[in-house]
Protein backbone atom coordinates (compact mmCIF):
# COMPACT_ATOMS: atom_id res chain seq x y z
CA UNK A 1 0.00 0.00 0.00
CA UNK A 2 0.92 3.67 -0.50
CA UNK A 3 -0.18 6.78 1.59
CA UNK A 4 -2.25 9.35 -1.09
CA UNK A 5 -1.65 13.14 -1.19
CA UNK A 6 -4.53 14.74 -0.06
CA UNK A 7 -5.42 16.73 -3.01
CA UNK A 8 -5.89 12.92 -4.00
CA UNK A 9 -7.32 11.53 -1.76
CA UNK A 10 -9.87 14.51 -1.39
CA UNK A 11 -11.52 13.80 -5.10
CA UNK A 12 -12.36 10.26 -3.20
CA UNK A 13 -14.08 11.17 -0.26
CA UNK A 14 -16.12 14.02 -2.52
CA UNK A 15 -17.49 11.56 -4.39
CA UNK A 16 -20.77 10.68 -4.89
CA UNK A 17 -23.40 9.14 -6.82
CA UNK A 18 -24.26 12.88 -8.18
CA UNK A 19 -20.59 13.75 -8.76
CA UNK A 20 -18.96 11.64 -10.49
CA UNK A 21 -15.19 12.76 -10.19
CA UNK A 22 -13.15 11.27 -13.04
CA UNK A 23 -11.89 13.50 -16.16
CA UNK A 24 -12.56 12.27 -20.01
CA UNK A 25 -11.65 12.73 -23.22
CA UNK A 26 -13.21 12.22 -26.51
CA UNK A 27 -10.72 11.89 -29.65
CA UNK A 28 -12.18 11.51 -33.19
CA UNK A 29 -10.12 9.96 -36.02
CA UNK A 30 -9.95 9.48 -39.96
CA UNK A 31 -8.51 6.17 -40.80
CA UNK A 32 -5.83 6.27 -43.67
CA UNK A 33 -6.71 5.63 -46.72
CA UNK A 34 -7.81 2.25 -48.03
CA UNK A 35 -7.34 1.02 -44.75
CA UNK A 36 -10.65 -1.28 -45.00
CA UNK A 37 -13.81 -1.68 -42.80
CA UNK A 38 -11.78 -4.14 -40.29
CA UNK A 39 -9.33 -1.28 -39.79
CA UNK A 40 -11.10 -0.73 -36.10
CA UNK A 41 -10.97 -4.59 -35.49
CA UNK A 42 -7.29 -4.80 -36.05
CA UNK A 43 -6.51 -1.45 -33.94
CA UNK A 44 -8.75 -2.43 -30.57
CA UNK A 45 -7.14 -5.90 -31.41
CA UNK A 46 -3.32 -4.14 -31.60
CA UNK A 47 -4.63 -1.91 -28.02
CA UNK A 48 -5.57 -4.98 -25.79
CA UNK A 49 -2.36 -6.55 -26.99
CA UNK A 50 -0.51 -4.43 -24.75
CA UNK A 51 -0.46 -6.23 -21.79
CA UNK A 52 2.40 -4.24 -19.47
CA UNK A 53 0.71 -1.85 -17.14
CA UNK A 54 2.75 1.14 -15.13
CA UNK A 55 1.43 1.80 -11.87
CA UNK A 56 -0.81 4.29 -12.24
CA UNK A 57 -3.11 2.48 -13.92
CA UNK A 58 -2.92 -0.82 -11.50
CA UNK A 59 -4.00 1.47 -8.87
CA UNK A 60 -7.05 1.18 -6.49
CA UNK A 61 -7.91 2.32 -3.48
CA UNK A 62 -7.23 0.31 -0.56
CA UNK A 63 -9.18 -0.31 2.55
CA UNK A 64 -8.09 -0.07 5.48
CA UNK A 65 -8.46 0.31 9.44
CA UNK A 66 -12.45 0.32 9.50
CA UNK A 67 -13.44 0.12 5.67
CA UNK A 68 -12.29 3.35 4.71
CA UNK A 69 -10.85 3.36 1.05
CA UNK A 70 -9.41 6.86 0.84
CA UNK A 71 -6.05 7.42 1.83
CA UNK A 72 -3.79 4.75 0.49
CA UNK A 73 -3.26 2.94 -3.05
CA UNK A 74 -3.17 -0.62 -3.71
CA UNK A 75 -1.70 -2.35 -6.62
CA UNK A 76 -3.61 -4.76 -8.24
CA UNK A 77 -0.98 -7.48 -9.99
CA UNK A 78 -3.17 -8.47 -12.67
CA UNK A 79 -5.77 -5.98 -14.42
CA UNK A 80 -8.80 -7.45 -16.61
CA UNK A 81 -8.24 -5.50 -20.18
CA UNK A 82 -11.31 -7.17 -21.35
CA UNK A 83 -12.64 -4.72 -18.53
CA UNK A 84 -11.10 -1.74 -18.77
CA UNK A 85 -10.92 -1.57 -22.70
CA UNK A 86 -14.00 -1.75 -24.65
CA UNK A 87 -15.30 -1.90 -28.43
CA UNK A 88 -18.65 -0.60 -29.10
CA UNK A 89 -20.44 0.77 -32.25
CA UNK A 90 -22.88 3.16 -32.65
CA UNK A 91 -26.50 2.52 -34.53
CA UNK A 92 -27.28 3.69 -37.58
CA UNK A 93 -27.07 5.98 -39.29
CA UNK A 94 -24.10 6.68 -36.94
CA UNK A 95 -24.20 10.28 -36.47
CA UNK A 96 -21.83 12.71 -34.82
CA UNK A 97 -25.26 13.43 -32.13
CA UNK A 98 -25.44 9.53 -31.20
CA UNK A 99 -21.83 9.50 -30.50
CA UNK A 100 -22.44 12.30 -28.29
CA UNK A 101 -25.19 10.73 -26.82
CA UNK A 102 -23.14 7.71 -26.34
CA UNK A 103 -20.48 9.74 -24.68
CA UNK A 104 -23.15 11.18 -22.28
CA UNK A 105 -24.22 7.77 -20.73
CA UNK A 106 -20.11 6.56 -20.51
CA UNK A 107 -19.25 10.02 -18.44
CA UNK A 108 -22.32 9.74 -15.90
CA UNK A 109 -20.75 6.05 -15.20
CA UNK A 110 -19.23 6.07 -11.68
CA UNK A 111 -15.87 4.15 -12.05
CA UNK A 112 -15.83 0.79 -10.11
CA UNK A 113 -13.50 1.32 -6.56
CA UNK A 114 -12.39 -2.24 -6.86
CA UNK A 115 -10.37 -1.95 -9.95
CA UNK A 116 -8.28 0.64 -11.13
CA UNK A 117 -9.84 3.53 -11.96
CA UNK A 118 -9.78 3.86 -15.32
CA UNK A 119 -11.71 2.97 -18.47
CA UNK A 120 -10.90 2.89 -22.81
CA UNK A 121 -13.66 2.30 -25.29
CA UNK A 122 -12.97 2.02 -29.16
CA UNK A 123 -16.48 3.48 -30.97
CA UNK A 124 -16.92 2.80 -34.45
CA UNK A 125 -19.92 3.29 -36.86
CA UNK A 126 -19.55 6.61 -37.44
CA UNK A 127 -21.71 6.87 -41.01
CA UNK A 128 -18.54 9.13 -42.23
CA UNK A 129 -16.37 6.21 -41.42
CA UNK A 130 -14.35 7.63 -38.70
CA UNK A 131 -13.85 6.28 -34.92
CA UNK A 132 -13.48 7.59 -31.67
CA UNK A 133 -12.19 6.92 -28.56
CA UNK A 134 -13.13 7.67 -24.96
CA UNK A 135 -11.13 7.63 -22.03
CA UNK A 136 -11.84 8.32 -18.46
CA UNK A 137 -9.77 7.98 -15.34
CA UNK A 138 -10.30 9.76 -11.89
CA UNK A 139 -9.24 12.66 -10.80
CA UNK A 140 -7.33 10.88 -7.60
CA UNK A 141 -5.54 9.46 -10.05
CA UNK A 142 -4.19 11.71 -12.40
CA UNK A 143 -5.70 15.91 -13.23
CA UNK A 144 -6.60 16.97 -16.84
CA UNK A 145 -3.05 17.98 -18.16
CA UNK A 146 -1.23 15.09 -17.72
CA UNK A 147 -4.37 12.89 -18.94
CA UNK A 148 -3.94 14.46 -22.13
CA UNK A 149 -0.08 14.62 -22.20
CA UNK A 150 -0.61 10.96 -21.80
CA UNK A 151 -2.90 10.43 -24.44
CA UNK A 152 -0.58 12.26 -26.71
CA UNK A 153 2.26 9.99 -25.96
CA UNK A 154 0.44 7.52 -27.64
CA UNK A 155 0.34 9.40 -30.95
CA UNK A 156 2.59 9.59 -33.64
CA UNK A 157 3.93 12.75 -35.92
CA UNK A 158 4.42 10.16 -38.65
CA UNK A 159 1.32 9.31 -40.77
CA UNK A 160 3.05 5.88 -41.92
CA UNK A 161 3.87 4.61 -37.97
CA UNK A 162 1.33 1.83 -37.38
CA UNK A 163 2.23 0.92 -34.06
CA UNK A 164 -0.37 0.70 -31.66
CA UNK A 165 0.82 2.40 -28.68
CA UNK A 166 -1.11 1.96 -24.98
CA UNK A 167 -1.20 4.88 -22.28
CA UNK A 168 -1.16 2.65 -19.84
CA UNK A 169 1.98 0.67 -21.27
CA UNK A 170 4.45 3.51 -22.34
CA UNK A 171 7.64 3.50 -19.96
CA UNK A 172 7.11 6.28 -17.77
CA UNK A 173 9.76 9.20 -18.81
CA UNK A 174 13.20 8.90 -16.75
CA UNK A 175 13.26 11.62 -13.38
CA UNK A 176 16.40 13.39 -12.87
CA UNK A 177 17.38 12.08 -9.93
CA UNK A 178 19.72 14.44 -7.28
CA UNK A 179 21.20 13.57 -4.44
CA UNK A 180 19.24 14.10 -0.73
CA UNK A 181 15.93 14.29 -3.10
CA UNK A 182 13.18 14.14 -0.80
CA UNK A 183 11.11 11.43 -0.36
CA UNK A 184 7.34 11.10 -0.11
CA UNK A 185 6.86 11.28 3.36
CA UNK A 186 9.17 13.95 3.35
CA UNK A 187 7.39 15.98 0.43
CA UNK A 188 4.09 15.26 2.05
CA UNK A 189 5.70 17.38 5.64
CA UNK A 190 6.69 20.11 3.02
CA UNK A 191 3.31 20.35 1.61
CA UNK A 192 2.05 19.90 5.01
CA UNK A 193 4.17 22.80 6.24
CA UNK A 194 3.12 24.97 3.03
CA UNK A 195 -0.40 24.32 4.21
CA UNK A 196 -0.39 25.41 7.79
CA UNK A 197 2.30 28.73 6.23
CA UNK A 198 -0.85 29.51 4.34
CA UNK A 199 -1.99 32.23 7.38
CA UNK A 200 0.63 34.63 6.22
CA UNK A 201 -0.03 33.88 2.51
CA UNK A 202 -3.59 34.95 2.89
CA UNK A 203 -3.28 37.89 4.62
CA UNK A 204 -0.37 39.06 1.67
CA UNK A 205 -3.16 37.97 -0.56
CA UNK A 206 -5.65 40.18 0.56
CA UNK A 207 -3.53 42.97 1.20
CA UNK A 208 -3.42 43.21 -2.41
CA UNK A 209 -6.92 42.07 -3.45
CA UNK A 210 -7.98 45.05 -0.47
CA UNK A 211 -5.43 47.69 -1.24
CA UNK A 212 -3.80 47.48 -4.70
CA UNK A 213 -7.70 46.25 -5.98
CA UNK A 214 -5.92 43.26 -8.15
CA UNK A 215 -7.42 39.93 -7.06
CA UNK A 216 -10.89 38.33 -7.60
CA UNK A 217 -11.41 36.44 -3.99
CA UNK A 218 -14.04 34.09 -3.68
CA UNK A 219 -17.73 34.93 -2.81
CA UNK A 220 -17.93 37.86 -4.87
CA UNK A 221 -20.00 35.37 -7.54
CA UNK A 222 -24.05 36.26 -8.24
CA UNK A 223 -26.50 33.19 -7.67
CA UNK A 224 -27.13 31.54 -11.48
CA UNK A 225 -29.00 28.51 -13.21
CA UNK A 226 -25.53 26.73 -12.83
CA UNK A 227 -25.13 27.28 -8.99
CA UNK A 228 -27.62 24.53 -7.52
CA UNK A 229 -27.36 21.15 -6.74
CA UNK A 230 -27.06 18.62 -9.53
CA UNK A 231 -28.28 15.32 -10.60
CA UNK A 232 -26.02 12.52 -11.57
CA UNK A 233 -27.04 12.42 -14.91
CA UNK A 234 -24.45 14.50 -17.73
CA UNK A 235 -25.04 15.94 -20.97
CA UNK A 236 -21.75 16.34 -23.97
CA UNK A 237 -21.31 18.92 -26.23
CA UNK A 238 -18.33 19.26 -27.92
CA UNK A 239 -16.61 21.30 -31.19
CA UNK A 240 -14.00 22.74 -32.78
CA UNK A 241 -12.65 26.56 -33.67
CA UNK A 242 -9.86 27.40 -35.41
CA UNK A 243 -6.89 28.88 -33.66
CA UNK A 244 -6.21 32.00 -36.34
CA UNK A 245 -9.39 33.26 -35.75
CA UNK A 246 -8.50 33.43 -31.76
CA UNK A 247 -5.55 34.57 -32.52
CA UNK A 248 -7.13 37.45 -34.59
CA UNK A 249 -8.46 38.63 -31.78
CA UNK A 250 -6.00 38.23 -29.92
CA UNK A 251 -3.47 40.35 -31.90
CA UNK A 252 -6.15 42.95 -32.68
CA UNK A 253 -7.48 43.18 -29.03
CA UNK A 254 -3.80 43.35 -27.31
CA UNK A 255 -4.47 40.40 -25.14
CA UNK A 256 -3.62 36.44 -24.70
CA UNK A 257 -4.84 33.91 -26.40
CA UNK A 258 -6.74 32.79 -23.04
CA UNK A 259 -8.07 36.12 -22.56
CA UNK A 260 -9.43 36.12 -25.94
CA UNK A 261 -11.41 32.30 -25.52
CA UNK A 262 -12.35 33.59 -21.90
CA UNK A 263 -14.17 36.50 -23.92
CA UNK A 264 -15.43 33.98 -26.01
CA UNK A 265 -16.84 31.95 -23.62
CA UNK A 266 -18.13 35.13 -21.60
CA UNK A 267 -20.06 36.04 -24.47
CA UNK A 268 -21.33 32.57 -25.12
CA UNK A 269 -22.74 32.47 -21.81
CA UNK A 270 -24.39 35.93 -21.60
CA UNK A 271 -26.19 34.90 -24.62
CA UNK A 272 -27.40 31.71 -22.71
CA UNK A 273 -28.22 33.42 -20.10
CA UNK A 274 -30.89 35.74 -22.07
CA UNK A 275 -32.20 33.02 -23.74
CA UNK A 276 -33.32 31.38 -20.15
CA UNK A 277 -34.19 34.52 -18.74
CA UNK A 278 -31.25 33.88 -16.19
CA UNK A 279 -28.63 36.75 -16.35
CA UNK A 280 -27.68 38.20 -13.14
CA UNK A 281 -27.13 42.01 -13.06
CA UNK A 282 -23.49 41.47 -11.73
CA UNK A 283 -20.73 39.50 -13.59
CA UNK A 284 -20.01 35.86 -13.90
CA UNK A 285 -16.52 35.00 -11.71
CA UNK A 286 -14.77 32.18 -13.81
CA UNK A 287 -12.16 29.54 -12.35
CA UNK A 288 -9.73 29.20 -14.62
CA UNK A 289 -7.35 26.13 -13.44
CA UNK A 290 -3.18 27.04 -13.89
CA UNK A 291 -1.03 24.00 -14.37
CA UNK A 292 1.94 24.24 -11.92
CA UNK A 293 3.46 20.74 -13.23
CA UNK A 294 6.93 21.17 -14.23
CA UNK A 295 7.52 19.33 -17.84
CA UNK A 296 9.33 16.51 -16.31
CA UNK A 297 7.06 15.20 -13.90
CA UNK A 298 4.02 15.41 -16.95
CA UNK A 299 3.26 12.11 -16.69
CA UNK A 300 4.18 11.54 -12.63
CA UNK A 301 0.09 11.50 -12.26
CA UNK A 302 -1.70 12.89 -9.17
CA UNK A 303 -3.08 16.86 -9.05
CA UNK A 304 -1.01 19.51 -9.33
CA UNK A 305 -3.32 22.43 -10.55
CA UNK A 306 -3.50 26.25 -8.80
CA UNK A 307 -6.20 28.16 -10.04
CA UNK A 308 -6.98 32.17 -10.71
CA UNK A 309 -10.83 33.54 -10.68
CA UNK A 310 -11.51 35.73 -13.39
CA UNK A 311 -14.16 38.42 -13.82
CA UNK A 312 -16.31 37.71 -17.13
CA UNK A 313 -18.27 41.00 -17.61
CA UNK A 314 -21.25 39.45 -18.42
CA UNK A 315 -23.00 42.26 -17.37
CA UNK A 316 -21.45 44.51 -20.13
CA UNK A 317 -22.91 44.84 -23.30
CA UNK A 318 -19.96 45.84 -25.92
CA UNK A 319 -17.64 42.70 -26.35
CA UNK A 320 -14.71 44.99 -26.92
CA UNK A 321 -15.27 46.08 -23.65
CA UNK A 322 -15.88 42.95 -22.59
CA UNK A 323 -12.45 41.55 -23.95
CA UNK A 324 -10.69 44.46 -21.85
CA UNK A 325 -11.80 43.56 -18.27
CA UNK A 326 -11.36 40.25 -19.18
CA UNK A 327 -7.67 40.74 -19.64
CA UNK A 328 -6.85 42.85 -16.82
CA UNK A 329 -8.58 40.72 -14.67
CA UNK A 330 -6.55 37.71 -15.22
CA UNK A 331 -3.26 40.03 -15.44
CA UNK A 332 -3.88 41.16 -12.08
CA UNK A 333 -4.88 37.97 -10.81
CA UNK A 334 -1.89 36.11 -12.19
CA UNK A 335 0.62 38.74 -11.10
CA UNK A 336 -0.65 38.77 -7.09
CA UNK A 337 -0.04 34.79 -7.35
CA UNK A 338 3.34 34.54 -9.01
CA UNK A 339 4.43 36.81 -5.75
CA UNK A 340 3.79 32.97 -3.79
CA UNK A 341 5.63 29.76 -4.08
CA UNK A 342 3.85 26.86 -5.85
CA UNK A 343 3.19 24.89 -2.46
CA UNK A 344 1.26 27.96 -1.20
CA UNK A 345 -0.46 29.08 -4.41
CA UNK A 346 -1.61 25.18 -4.12
CA UNK A 347 -3.11 25.75 -0.83
CA UNK A 348 -4.64 29.18 -1.60
CA UNK A 349 -6.44 26.98 -4.64
CA UNK A 350 -7.47 24.31 -2.44
CA UNK A 351 -9.12 26.74 0.01
CA UNK A 352 -10.69 28.45 -3.15
CA UNK A 353 -12.26 24.65 -4.20
CA UNK A 354 -13.07 23.98 -0.61
CA UNK A 355 -16.54 26.00 -0.29
CA UNK A 356 -18.12 23.21 -2.72
CA UNK A 357 -17.79 20.32 0.28
CA UNK A 358 -20.44 22.68 1.96
CA UNK A 359 -22.64 21.54 -0.89
CA UNK A 360 -24.49 19.31 0.74
CA UNK A 361 -25.83 21.25 4.09
CA UNK A 362 -28.95 21.94 3.65
CA UNK A 363 -29.75 25.51 2.34
CA UNK A 364 -26.35 26.41 1.68
CA UNK A 365 -26.61 26.22 -1.96
CA UNK A 366 -29.37 29.02 -1.44
CA UNK A 367 -27.95 31.34 1.10
CA UNK A 368 -24.30 31.78 0.06
CA UNK A 369 -23.03 33.41 -2.87
CA UNK A 370 -20.72 30.81 -5.08
CA UNK A 371 -17.05 31.03 -5.12
CA UNK A 372 -17.64 30.92 -8.77
CA UNK A 373 -19.51 30.28 -11.06
CA UNK A 374 -18.15 28.29 -13.64
CA UNK A 375 -14.78 26.46 -14.38
CA UNK A 376 -13.15 27.27 -17.55
CA UNK A 377 -9.94 25.20 -18.61
CA UNK A 378 -7.20 25.91 -21.36
CA UNK A 379 -5.49 22.56 -21.54
CA UNK A 380 -1.88 22.43 -23.72
CA UNK A 381 -2.12 20.31 -26.73
CA UNK A 382 -0.16 18.98 -29.78
CA UNK A 383 0.72 21.61 -32.31
CA UNK A 384 0.78 19.81 -34.99
CA UNK A 385 -0.81 16.41 -36.92
CA UNK A 386 -0.85 13.56 -34.92
CA UNK A 387 -1.89 10.10 -35.84
CA UNK A 388 -2.77 6.65 -33.86
CA UNK A 389 -1.51 3.99 -35.82
CA UNK A 390 -1.63 5.96 -38.87
CA UNK A 391 -5.15 6.55 -37.97
CA UNK A 392 -5.32 11.08 -38.18
CA UNK A 393 -6.31 12.74 -35.24
CA UNK A 394 -9.11 15.16 -36.40
CA UNK A 395 -10.37 15.77 -32.84
CA UNK A 396 -9.27 15.98 -29.07
CA UNK A 397 -12.17 17.25 -26.77
CA UNK A 398 -11.47 16.88 -23.26
CA UNK A 399 -14.66 16.44 -20.75
CA UNK A 400 -14.56 17.52 -16.78
CA UNK A 401 -16.15 16.82 -14.13
CA UNK A 402 -18.58 19.07 -12.33
CA UNK A 403 -18.94 19.06 -8.33
CA UNK A 404 -22.35 20.16 -6.44
CA UNK A 405 -23.13 23.35 -7.16
CA UNK A 406 -21.27 24.06 -10.76
CA UNK A 407 -23.62 22.66 -13.17
CA UNK A 408 -21.24 23.41 -15.98
CA UNK A 409 -17.73 22.84 -17.12
CA UNK A 410 -16.15 24.26 -20.34
CA UNK A 411 -12.81 23.00 -21.07
CA UNK A 412 -10.97 23.24 -24.33
CA UNK A 413 -7.20 21.80 -26.22
CA UNK A 414 -5.24 22.69 -28.89
CA UNK A 415 -5.25 20.75 -31.30
CA UNK A 416 -2.70 21.14 -34.77
CA UNK A 417 -4.45 24.60 -35.60
CA UNK A 418 -7.45 24.41 -33.75
CA UNK A 419 -9.07 24.58 -30.20
CA UNK A 420 -11.54 21.86 -29.40
CA UNK A 421 -13.98 22.72 -26.98
CA UNK A 422 -15.46 19.91 -24.78
CA UNK A 423 -18.38 21.22 -22.63
CA UNK A 424 -19.99 19.00 -19.83
CA UNK A 425 -23.55 20.09 -18.05
CA UNK A 426 -25.94 18.21 -15.60
CA UNK A 427 -28.72 16.97 -17.61
CA UNK A 428 -31.30 18.44 -15.45
CA UNK A 429 -30.03 21.77 -14.72
CA UNK A 430 -29.02 23.17 -18.29
CA UNK A 431 -31.45 22.51 -20.70
CA UNK A 432 -30.43 22.30 -24.53
CA UNK A 433 -26.68 22.16 -23.57
CA UNK A 434 -25.98 22.30 -27.26
CA UNK A 435 -27.25 25.82 -27.83
CA UNK A 436 -24.31 27.16 -26.30
CA UNK A 437 -21.87 26.19 -29.07
CA UNK A 438 -23.85 28.36 -31.38
CA UNK A 439 -23.61 30.82 -28.61
CA UNK A 440 -20.14 30.34 -28.73
CA UNK A 441 -19.77 30.83 -32.86
CA UNK A 442 -21.56 33.79 -32.58
CA UNK A 443 -19.80 35.27 -29.91
CA UNK A 444 -16.23 34.86 -31.67
CA UNK A 445 -17.86 36.28 -34.45
CA UNK A 446 -18.97 39.48 -32.21
CA UNK A 447 -15.41 39.40 -31.13
CA UNK A 448 -14.14 39.58 -34.33
CA UNK A 449 -16.56 42.63 -35.26
CA UNK A 450 -15.67 44.43 -32.58
CA UNK A 451 -12.06 44.50 -32.29
CA UNK A 452 -11.76 44.89 -35.86
CA UNK A 453 -10.37 41.65 -37.29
Amino acid sequence: MELMLPTDSMFLFAESRERPLHVGGLSLFEPPKGAGRKFVRRFYKGLVANNEFQPTFRRRPATIGGGIAQLAWAYDDEVDTDYHVRRSALPSPGRVRDLLELTSRLHTSLLDRHRPLWELHVVEGLKDGRFAIYTKMHHALIDGVSAMKLMQRTLSPDPEDTTVRAMWSLPRPPRPQFAGSPSRWAALAKAAGSVAGLGSSTLKLARAALVEQQLTLPFVAPHTMFNVKIGGARRCAAQSWSLERIKGVKQAAGVTVNDAVLAMCAGALRSYLIEQSALPETPLIAMVPVSLRAEKDADSGGNMVGSVLCNLATHVEDPAQRIQIVSESMRGNKEVLSQLPRTQVLAWSALNMAPLTLTGVPGFLATVPPPFNIVISNVPGPAQPLYYAGARLDGSYPLSNIPDGQALNITLVNNAGNLDFGLVGCRRSVPHLQRLLTHLEDALTDLERAVGV
